[in-house]
This record gives structure tokens, C-alpha cells and sequence, in this order.
């Protein structure tokens, strides 16, 4: 395969196309999760501190998004859904995309520093390098447990918001890290299982290509039940309460019983019947992740007035 960071760009980019190249999607929760993590912690953060800290946490996020379609292009180009992707449409040359998340990743680490502390800008480097280096560039490619190790890049931007905070690590944020981190194989497998074609094409080998479909739902229905107890048990410490607990109960029962489906469905379904229960199972794991650190924030909230919290 010719490898597309060789080609030259081809059309014209604009403002949106360099806004893409940082995975906006991808920022988003990176900026939710870091800005819970910062918040439900024991310690008060001025204003503008706070601001400019998740400021720069999403700049790192940025940053690594931009490395990873550089190095990414060429099965991007291959792959239905990244084939539109800045890079491997055209419109931004590899270089581009190279220098830019360089310089963001340069700017969001020296600036977290300056404006929190170096516990939290070294979290943010360690985060950008495990992401761009340590998955993309050599598990992705490599191992069909990419998406198992590679999933802790996803999980420390909470655990930086934290240490924004407190200057420290403490379990409520190795809990909110490990939420994300046993979260992450079961909602990309799913992806995979339904999107599996586009894998086979660019020669990832994610464990549906290398494994098969009856493995990764196995894997799926195990990661969840391994998952419980982690979010469950978070409801517990200083960041829970009866608001996250009751919600982390109800998510976790419907995230089992969607694993369980999945782990029970007939292989010979075909088409859009049988890919629904993949495809419902993804579109809760996104919920799923978003409600419980809403709950953690929620209990944040009302601790003040004494509704939340034990």
C-alpha cells in the first residue's frame, strides 16, 4: 500500500478543514471528562485558572487527533468512514497536519504548566505521547489488543483535571480513569463488529479481523461485567452519592443486559437486522459514558446544599 504521508495535497483547505484534522468529536469528551475531573474534586480552582486549564487539556486532545491522521492517512483513505478525513481527502498535506498537532502539543503542555502545575502538564505530555506513539503509531497496527491499552489515552483526561485541582492523584480519579479505560474495548468493538468491513480493507487487526465475530462479543459481554463493579464502586467514594449511584445502577444494568444481547445474537442475522443490535449497544455506550460523569458533576452540585454526596 503506498503510504498517502508521501502525497501532496490536492485541494484547497479551509478554516473548518484544520478543525477536523483535531477530532472535534473526540475533543469534546476530553473536555467534559478533564472538566468533571477538575470540578468534583476537594479542592476550589479559580475561574480563569480552571478555564485556561481545560483550555489547554483540549488543545493536548486537539494535538493528538492532528498526529494521529497524519500518521493514520493512509488507511484512513481506505476506510468508508475516514476516507472524507482532511488528510486523506486532500486538503490538508501531511506535513500540515504533522506540524500543527507538534505545535499545539508544545503550547497545551507549557501552558498547563504555567497556568496549574507540572503534575498536570505531565499527565497532559504523557497523555499526547501514549496516544500519537504508543497506539497509533505501533499497538493500532500491531496487536488486536490495540484498542485494550491504547483506551488509557482516552482515560487520563479526567485524572489531569484532577491533578489541575489538587496537584495530586487520588482514587476517585484512578476510579474516573479506570471508568473510561474498561469502557473503551466494549464501545469500539461494537464499532468494529458493524464496521468490520472497513478494518478488513485498511488491515487493522482489530480483534473482529483477527478473531472473528464470536470472540470480540465474548470479549464484549466479559470487559462489561469487569466494568461493573468499577462504576459502581466509584459511587461509593468522595465523588458519589445516592444521584450517581442510582444512576450508575440503572446504566450498568441496561449496558449488561445490551452486552448480553450482543453476546446472544445469531451470527446468521444479516444486514441491517442484525447489525441494529451492535449499532443500539454503541449509541448507549456513548450515553452510558456521558451520564455517569453528568452524575459525578451532578453530585458535585448539589453537595453544597447538602443533596448530594454520603
Amino acid at each position: 500500500m503506498t503510504d498517502i504521508r508521501s502525497y501532496e495535497q490536492t485541494g484547497e483547505a479551509g478554516f473548518g478543514d484544520y478543525v477536523a484534522l483535531l477530532k472535534p468529536r473526540v475533543m469534546s469528551l476530553v473536555v467534559f471528562t478533564a472538566m468533571v475531573g477538575l470540578l468534583v474534586a476537594p479542592v476550589s480552582v479559580h475561574p480563569m485558572v480552571a478555564f485556561a486549564s481545560v483550555l489547554f487539556i483540549a488543545l493536548g486532545g486537539g494535538a493528538s487527533g492532528a498526529l494521529n491522521m497524519w500518521w493514520d492517512a493512509d488507511i484512513d483513505r481506505v476506510m468508508k468512514r475516514t476516507k472524507g478525513r482532511p488528510v486523506p481527502a486532500g486538503l490538508v498535506s501531511p506535513q500540515e497536519a504533522l506540524g500543527l498537532g507538534c505545535a499545539l502539543t508544545g503550547i497545551a503542555v507549557v501552558m498547563l504548566a504555567l497556568a496549574s502545575n507540572f503534575l498536570a502538564a505531565g499527565l497532559l505530555a504523557f497523555t499526547i505521547f501514549f496516544y500519537a506513539v504508543i497506539y497509533t503509531i505501533w499497538l493500532k497496527r500491531s496487536t488486536p489488543q490495540n484498542i485494550v491499552i491504547g483506551g488509557a489515552a482516552g482515560a487520563f483526561p479526567p485524572m489531569i483535571g484532577w491533578a489541575v485541582a489538587t496537584g495530586g492523584i487520588g482514587i476517585e480519579s484512578v476510579l474516573m480513569f479506570l471508568l473510561i479505560f474498561m469502557w473503551t474495548p466494549p464501545h469500539f468493538w461494537a464499532l468494529a463488529l458493524f464496521m468490520n468491513d472497513d478494518y478488513t480493507r485498511a488491515g487493522v487487526p482489530m480483534l473482529t479481523v483477527t478473531h472473528g465475530r464470536r470472540v470480540t462479543r465474548n470479549h464484549i459481554l466479559g470487559y462489561t461485567l469487569a466494568l461493573v463493579p468499577v462504576a459502581i464502586g466509584a459511587g461509593f467514594t468522595s465523588i458519589g452519592g445516592p444521584v450517581y449511584l442510582a444512576t450508575a445502577i440503572v446504566l450498568n444494568t441496561m449496558f449488561v443486559l445490551g452486552a448480553w444481547r450482543i453476546w446472544r445474537r445469531d451470527e446468521d442475522m444479516a444486514g441491517a437486522d442484525g447489525y441494529s443490535v451492535e449499532k443500539k449497544f454503541f449509541r448507549l455506550s456513548l450515553a452510558y459514558l456521558f451520564l455517569h460523569f453528568a452524575a459525578f458533576l451532578a453530585e458535585a452540585v448539589l453537595r453544597p446544599y447538602g443533596w448530594g454526596g454520603w
